[in-house]
């Protein structure tokens, strides 16, 4: 086995995945923007964070269409453990970076736009060992039942007090989980802060790409993403995975609480596809 077997990439699949880099800095300039735009209001109406998230929210769901159209490369299992590896790296090696006089906003912003970009990576990845459309339905359950039970018994509740205390008082250096989490801008915030984690974008993607690849239509306000990205047209893609993360994020805001999002995410997904099942069977 070579270094090239594990780092070459078939010539489509080379073009989407600069297309897909490219289009995740443009959305870290954009949320730059965003975040200086929102430094400058000292008091946001809730209905103003909602706007800006639902922003933030709908341009990453425009950097899905490249995803859409990666071709399936057969891969053996060093690929992935060297890719594994190397997206971890980069996680850990930007987050040792110490920016110095106004860089820090720029560089918080990259962290952001790199996460969503590893995550729509892996996303794409796990997607393509889903063979048949039902077998959602147990990955669904047993996500259910393995991200509630970390988050009742497991390490994700601790996880989440370590988050909650060092943003309430943020002293010291953050916690180690605060490196997986993406964060967005928000009016009157004087930084970037949390709303979900790698993983909950990691499904979106995943429930985005499976869709795709077995004909379904998840695009709530126009033709399915993959006919969009072959088009070139971007700013008409909303998939249901995107909107269910949204409004899960706006009931742990409307409610102060931590709600695991992954859970409600295949909750959702689970009632949309049943919903749309029993709406074909009847017509």
């Amino acid at each position: 086995m070579t270094i090239l077997s594990l780092t070459s990439f078939s010539k489509p699949n080379r073009r989407l995945i600069l297309l897909l880099i490219s289009s995740h800095l443009l959305w870290s300039c954009a949320l730059l923007g965003l975040w200086t735009t929102g430094d400058q209001i000292e008091a946001a109406a809730p209905w103003m964070t909602g706007i800006f998230m639902a922003l933030q929210l709908y341009a990453a769901a425009q950097l899905l269409l490249p995803a859409l159209m990666l071709n399936p490369e057969v891969r053996n299992r060093s690929f992935y453990l060297f890719w594994g590896v190397a997206l971890a790296a980069s996680i850990w090696l930007i987050n040792q970076l110490s920016a110095v006089g106004g860089w820090l906003p720029l560089l918080t912003v990259i962290k952001s736009g790199l996460l969503l970009l590893i995550a729509t990576f892996i996303g794409a990845a796990l997607a393509r060992y889903v063979r048949r459309l039902w077998e959602l339905l147990p990955i669904c359950i047993m996500m259910m039942l393995a991200d509630f039970s970390s988050w009742l018994f497991g390490p994700t509740a601790g996880f989440t007090q370590q988050i909650q205390q060092y943003y309430l008082h943020p002293e010291g250096a953050p916690p180690l989980i605060d490196m997986f989490l993406i964060k967005l801008a928000f009016p009157g915030a004087v930084g970037l802060l949390p709303v979900f984690g790698l993983s909950d974008w990691i499904m979106v993607v995943f429930f985005a790409i499976v869709a795709s690849r077995f004909g379904v239509n998840d695009n709530l306000i126009g033709k399915p993403g993959k006919a969009l990205a072959g088009q070139g047209r971007i700013g008409r893609y909303l998939p249901v995975s995107v909107v269910a993360l949204f409004l899960v994020v706006q009931l742990a805001q409307a409610t102060g609480l931590f709600i695991p999002a992954l859970p409600l995410i295949a909750l959702i997904m689970l009632l949309w596809y049943a919903a749309r099942y029993l709406l074909l069977r009847r017509s």
